[in-house]
């Protein structure tokens, strides 16, 4: 059995290896250290996998520095040894991939015999803690000098724990190895997701690009490569979409097993067609409907089929007249979910479509599959946030129509805006005073209440009321608003009349998208057409509290170990292609990549089909208060100092029980659970989970646990929405009477947190 000392010499000296096949680093923080602590306790962490090889004829991570003859590919194991490189050695090992910043900086705190990562508050200066990385670099010289200042008595006590921990070099791992020459890549594919059946398996994309790796060792490599150019032209793809574009080349089917019969060259030569097609069809889809970013890139899945189109084509469109009605199937197969459900069942149905018939197939097809109708109307609009399927096609008529600038009067195109202009998402009607207006954040965030502006002309407009500015807009220009699909009657601009206007909004953009759709299919365009150039697209046009609190959560749980998820991401139902939510978060293979269910979070739960989704198999939260709560259950023993504990929790104490405050204590007490009634009276907002809070921890410890959170919580994203600011637990603790109950720092938070919303301190 190999000791630790031997595995990473030999990942070190490069004959052990990570196969291609495998996923990148995956763990958190939280995992490393329990590994840690249970290595040094002396339980039980589990075997190893090792596949013996010869490496030249598999893809592999990591360099085999010239060595011949036979290594060993980590099969099972990678996560707990890669952890364990990463502590003893400082650095990541050279097949690495993920965030190396998981396993740095872990301390042992020598007294009581833990672990936990740096944190300068608590660890500083303080002789207990010890570098685990420098301890096994270096020697116990360092220490033992501090130890004899500190704590004399207690030096062997020390010595011996920290011997224990460097010893840990000598703890031996069971190693399981696969060997003979019978053993393939298929084979030992099928071993791993065996033995990973309760782990991170692979995707079927995974495991047809393991067997092409083992014929064409660069295969994923020169993927990435062509994913990395995309991704600097701003769309995003992933290595399973790309395979997929190729295998449609290569083979005219959708399951990626057909790929088992084509060589490593016909491959290569799939895949360099694929991605012309690709880019020829992104340039297209950019110049023509003026799709230039991934936010707006609809229906990627189709993709696939546009290679296969272009394939069997000659690589080349007919003419004008044939790429538009191309596009105008891609714009319909977007609208309506064609590739959102089954995609695989979609993919093989259009692959023999477009060989039987082409482009015309494909369009009697989608009409066929839609009951015979593939007309826009005004309901079709009635989606909210940018993750609806029809806020592209909104985008897509600003550019195409070349919509008019309220500010300049000019049309929105690139070349007369200058290369510096850029777009910004504008709402029509203010999102301040839509939710002052008692108005949902659905309503709020309508599709039909968005429109393009420069980033100028959006700073200038500001929050006032489009009775307002709409007026002095069109004095001005004539013909802007009307370019914009916004009604020209004044009496739909008044705030009480918002739901009229986004009724006649919606009918005007269903009229120009049904136009230009027709365009598109019959081929009738002006034959001096130009082609769009890509512009520049801002953040959204104000920050509200919703979004603050979303974004404050997603940094902190990736901070935690989670993965980045997708946001304002529509969810469809896998049969249908119905759409299930819009989520303001999506975690597609859980909150650590490949491990546990998909999770959504989605705060519009009116407009969403919860049951279905939890059918399905999604963990749903409702909370962002609610998800944070899980992921640090989840994380209990991540050791960053929580309010109530060590220092913090003294600190809490002390001003509660000075008996000099006893009094203003009392009245903020009472005052706390005061905003509890107000809020539920005056805003018609029920903070249950606020008053759980202060019936479990009373009314100052509840304040300062909301003020320690890494973002604004429900409730005050709530209050915001109903223009009650002044019912937060923010506006009570920056009240002058009650600042010395708080640090500075907490009351630099909740004026901070105020003043970012319009709340003057």
């Amino acid at each position: 059995m190999p000791t630790l000392s031997t595995l990473l010499y030999q990942i070190d000296s490069g004959s052990v290896l990570l196969p291609e096949f495998q996923r990148g680093y995956v763990w958190n923080r939280d995992q490393v250290r329990e590994l840690m602590q249970s290595l040094y306790r002396g339980h039980p962490v589990g075997g190893l996998l090792m596949w013996e090889t010869d490496a030249e004829g598999v893809s592999v991570r990591g360099e085999t520095s010239g060595q011949q003859g036979t290594h060993l590919l980590l099969l099972d194991g990678q996560q707990r040894i890669t952890s364990l490189y990463g502590v003893v050695r400082g650095k990541a090992p050279a097949f690495f991939e993920g965030d190396p910043s998981v396993f740095a900086n872990l301390y042992f705190n020598v007294v009581e015999e833990k672990f936990e990562f740096y944190a300068p508050s608590r660890m500083a200066d303080d002789y207990r803690w010890v570098n685990v990385t420098k301890l096994f670099l270096e020697n116990l010289g360092e220490y033992i000098t501090s130890f004899q200042q500190h704590d004399p008595a207690n030096l062997g006590v020390y010595v011996e724990r920290l011997n224990r921990l460097r010893n840990l070099l000598e703890r031996e791992f069971y190693a399981e190895k696969i060997t003979g020459n019978d053993k393939n890549v298929d084979t030992v594919v099928d071993i791993f997701n065996r033995v990973n059946s309760g782990g991170t398996k692979l995707s079927k994309g995974d495991l047809a690009l393991a067997k092409i790796c083992s014929q064409w060792s660069d295969a994923r490599g020169e993927m990435r490569d062509k994913l990395r150019e995309w991704q600097e032209a701003d769309f995003d793809f992933t290595l399973d979409w790309l395979l997929r574009n190729a295998n449609a080349v290569a083979t005219g089917r959708a399951l990626f097993t057909a790929l088992d019969n084509v060589s490593a060259g016909e491959f290569r030569d799939a895949l360099y067609r694929s991605t012309g097609y690709i880019g020829r069809f992104l340039d297209l889809v950019s110049g023509r409907l003026g799709l230039d970013h991934d936010r707006v890139l609809m229906a990627r899945y189709a993709f696939p089929v546009v290679s296969r189109l272009l394939e069997l084509n000659g690589g080349r469109f007919d003419d004008r007249s044939h790429q538009d009605k191309v596009l105008y199937w891609y714009v319909h197969a977007a609208l309506w979910g064609r590739f959102a459900g089954s995609t695989e069942t979609f993919l093989q149905k259009d692959y023999e479509t477009v060989e039987r018939s082409g482009i015309d197939g494909l369009i009697t097809s989608l009409e066929r599959w839609r009951g015979g109708n593939l007309d826009v109307h005004a309901h079709d609009f009635e989606g909210s946030t940018k993750g609806s399927r029809f806020y592209p096609l909104l985008y897509m008529l600003t550019r195409v129509n070349q919509a008019r600038d309220f500010g300049s009067g000019i049309p929105l195109r690139a070349d007369m805006l200058g290369r510096n202009s850029s777009l910004q998402v504008h709402h029509l009607f203010p999102k301040s005073l839509l939710y002052q207006a008692g108005y949902e954040r659905s309503q709020v965030n309508a599709i039909a209440n968005f429109c393009f502006l420069t980033q100028d002309t959006n700073l200038v407009v500001g929050n006032r009321p489009p009775e307002q500015y709409f007026a002095e807009v069109e004095e001005k220009h004539p013909g802007v608003l009307a370019s914009q699909w916004i009604p020209t009657d004044p009496e739909l601009w008044k705030i009480e009349r918002y739901p009229d206007f986004l009724q006649a909004r919606r009918e005007l953009l269903a009229e120009a998208a049904q136009s230009f759709l027709t365009e598109l299919r019959t081929g009738e365009q002006a034959a001096d057409r130009e082609e769009l150039q890509p512009l520049s697209i801002a953040g959204d046009d104000d920050m509200d509290a919703r979004v603050a609190q979303v974004n404050g959560l997603i940094s902190e749980l990736v901070e935690l170990g989670c993965a980045s998820p997708a946001t304002d991401t529509e969810i469809a139902d896998p049969r249908t292609g119905r759409a299930l939510a819009v989520a303001e978060a999506f975690w597609p293979e859980g909150l650590q990549t490949g491990q546990g269910s998909p999770v959504v979070l989605e705060l519009d739960t009116a407009d969403a089909d919860l049951p279905r989704l939890e059918e399905l198999g999604y963990e749903v939260f409702t909370s962002v208060d609610a998800l944070r709560g899980y992921v640090r259950r989840r994380n209990r023993s991540e050791q960053e100092p929580e309010p109530d504990s060590d220092a913090d929790s003294a600190t809490e104490q002390s001003r509660e029980t000075d008996p000099a405050r006893e009094p203003l204590v009392a009245e903020f007490e009472q005052r706390m659970r005061s905003l509890y009634e107000r809020g539920r009276r005056e805003a018609h907002y029920t903070a249950t989970y606020f008053l759980s809070m202060l019936a479990e921890h009373g009314g100052l410890s509840t304040a300062h646990k909301l003020l320690a959170g890494g973002g604004v919580s429900d409730g005050f994203a709530a209050l915001w929405e109903r223009g009650r600011l002044d019912l937060t637990v923010e506006a009570l603790a920056t009240e002058p009477r009650f600042a010395e109950l708080f640090s500075a720092e907490e009351l630099r938070t909740a004026e901070h947190r105020l003043s970012q919303f319009g709340y003057d301190v």
